[in-house]
C-alpha cells in the first residue's frame, strides 16, 4: 500500500509539472498582448511553434524512445529523423500561411531613399527558421530522452530493490524453517527421555513445549515479535531444558526484569542457547552454561558462555550446526552494518557475544 502510494505520488508530481509548464508556455503571449501591442502574427506564430515543440517532445518521449531507443538504435535514429523532417514541413507551411506578404511592402519606395543608401534586402527569414527548428527540435529530442533514460534507469533500480526485497523475505522464511524444525526434533528428543524417568515431569514439558510452538507458529509468523516475547520464548526453553539437567551443571541465567519493549525479528538468539544446552552439558563431569542480557535505549547486548564437554570439531559434523550458521545470515540479511557478533570457539569454553542495534530493521 506504502509503494503504491509513492507510485501515485511521483506521478501525480510529474504530471503537475507538465501542466505547469505547459500553463506558462500557453500564458506567455496573453501576458505580452496585455502589457505590449503585439501583432496577430506573432501570436498565431509563437502558439503554432510551441504545439509543434510540444508533439515532437511527447511524440518522441512517450512513443520513440520506448518502441525502438532501447531495442534499435538505428531504427530510432531514423523515426527522430522523419520526425523532424515532417515537422518541419508543417512549421513551415504554417509559417506561409500566417505571414501575408503584400507586394507593395516587399519593394522600396525609390523616392524615399537616399542618394547614395545602401539598399538591404529582407532578413533571410527561411534561413533563421531552419536554424532555429533545427536547434529547438534537437535540444527537445535530447532532452526528452534523458528525461526517458533517467525515469528507466529509476524503474529499473525500483525493481531490483523490490527482487532484493523479495530475496531477503525468501531467505529469512527459509532460515526460520530450517531453524523450528531443528529446535523442535531436540525437544521431543528430551521429552522421550523424561517420559521414563518422571510422568509428572514429562506432562510440563509437554506444556512447556506447546506453548513454545504456539510461538514457532503463530506469534513468529508475524515478521517481528516483541521483546517481552522473545524473551519468554527463551525462559519457557531454558525451564524445559532443566528439567534433564543434574547437579553437576551449574546453569545461570540473567535477564532483565524492566526494560523497554521493542519489535526484534523472532528467533534471533534460541540457536546459541540451543547450542550451548547441546554441546555444554555433561552428565560426569562439570559444566556450565551463563546466559545473560542486557537492554539499552539504542543496544541490545546477548551473552552466552558454555563449557565444551567434547571438541567442537566433531560437533561441527552434526546437522546442529545449522542453526548457529542460519542466524548469522539472519543477521548479515537484517541488521547489515547495525549488529555485531563475536563467537569464540576456545578449547574449553564457548563464548558468544551479540550486539543489535534497535530501530528499523
Amino acid at each position: 500500500m506504502q509503494q503504491k502510494k509513492k507510485l501515485i505520488s511521483r506521478s501525480t508530481i510529474r504530471i503537475s509539472l507538465h501542466i505547469l509548464a505547459w500553463t506558462i508556455l500557453l500564458g506567455v503571449p496573453l501576458y505580452l498582448i496585455n502589457r505590449w501591442d503585439a501583432g496577430t502574427d506573432f501570436v498565431w506564430i509563437y502558439y503554432t511553434n510551441t504545439l509543434i515543440s510540444g508533439a515532437i517532445f511527447y511524440i518522441n518521449y512517450l512513443d520513440l524512445i520506448p518502441r525502438f531507443f532501447f531495442k534499435s538504435r538505428v531504427k530510432y535514429y531514423l523515426a527522430v529523423v522523419v520526425l523532424i523532417l515532417g515537422f518541419y514541413f508543417v512549421s513551415d507551411q504554417s509559417n506561409k500561411l500566417i505571414f501575408k506578404y503584400v507586394p507593395h511592402e516587399q519593394r522600396i519606395d525609390e523616392n524615399r531613399r537616399q542618394p547614395g543608401e545602401e539598399r538591404h534586402g529582407r532578413p533571410p527569414f527561411r534561413q533563421i527558421h531552419l536554424f532555429n527548428y533545427t536547434f529547438t527540435s534537437i535540444f527537445l529530442i535530447f532532452f526528452s530522452l534523458g528525461l526517458r533514460v533517467i525515469e528507466r534507469n529509476e524503474m529499473i533500480e525500483k525493481r531490483q530493490k523490490e527482487l532484493e526485497k523479495e530475496k531477503l523475505n525468501s531467505e529469512l522464511a527459509f532460515l526460520k524453517n530450517q531453524i523450528s524444525p531443528h529446535f523442535f526434533f531436540n525437544t521431543l528428543n528430551n521429552i522421550y527421555s523424561l517420559i521414563g524417568i518422571n510422568t509428572g515431569d514429562a506432562q510440563n514439558a509437554v506444556l512447556k513445549l506447546s506453548k513454545l510452538m504456539r510461538y514457532l507458529l503463530y506469534d513468529s509468523e508475524q515478521g517481528l515479535s516483541q521483546l517481552s516475547s522473545e524473551i519468554d520464548f527463551m525462559n519457557n526453553y531454558i525451564d524445559l531444558m532443566r528439567l534433564r539437567m543434574n547437579e553437576k551443571v551449574k546453569l545461570r541465567v540473567n535477564f532483565p526484569s524492566k526494560y523497554e519493549n521493542a519489535a526484534i525479528p523472532p528467533l534471533l538468539f534460541i540457536p546459541f542457547i540451543e547450542n550451548a544446552f547441546k554441546h555444554g552439558i555433561s552428565y560426569r563431569e562439570k559444566s556450565f552454561i551463563d546466559i545473560g542480557m542486557e537492554i539499552g535505549k539504542e543496544w541490545i547486548t546477548f551473552t552466552c558462555r558454555n563449557s565444551i564437554v567434547r571438541p567442537m570439531e566433531e560437533a561441527g559434523t552434526e546437522r546442529s550446526g545449522i542453526g548457529l550458521d542460519n542466524v548469522t545470515k539472519r543477521l548479515n540479511l537484517l541488521y547489515p552494518g547495525k549488529h555485531e557478533l563475536t563467537i569464540d570457539r576456545g578449547n574449553a569454553i564457548f563464548y558468544v557475544l551479540l550486539k543489535i542495534k534497535l530501530g528499523k530493521t
